[in-house]
């Protein structure tokens, strides 16, 4: 059985940009460090699934957690990165680590 469930509203658009919040959590969470903190653009919404962050202690991950698909230039990551000005980089990251720039 799948985890993912739809339909639902999805609490941001494609295109709006974002801020990934810079949260201090022990434990497991799902965002990488190198994005806490920063902006970025939704690309995609992809659905709302159990939080794994929950799921990885026991917990049932309900309420599902709607899943986001955010665009970041590289060079906004990386002060020093020496690629091309458009390289980007996608990462899926859950709602309740996302705010609006």
């Amino acid at each position: 059985m799948s985890e993912r469930s739809e339909p639902m509203m999805p609490r941001f658009d494609v295109g709006q940009n974002v801020r990934v919040l810079d949260l201090d959590v022990n434990g497991h969470v799902r965002t990488p460090a190198y994005v806490r903190g920063r902006a970025g653009t939704i690309e995609r919404f992809c659905g709302a699934f159990k939080n794994p962050e929950e799921k990885a202690y026991g917990k049932s991950g309900e309420p599902r957690k709607q899943l986001f698909r955010v665009r970041f230039r590289q060079a906004d990551l990386w002060p020093d990165y020496a690629g091309a000005p458009g390289d980007t980089v996608d990462v899926e990251i859950f709602e309740h680590w996302l705010g609006p720039a």
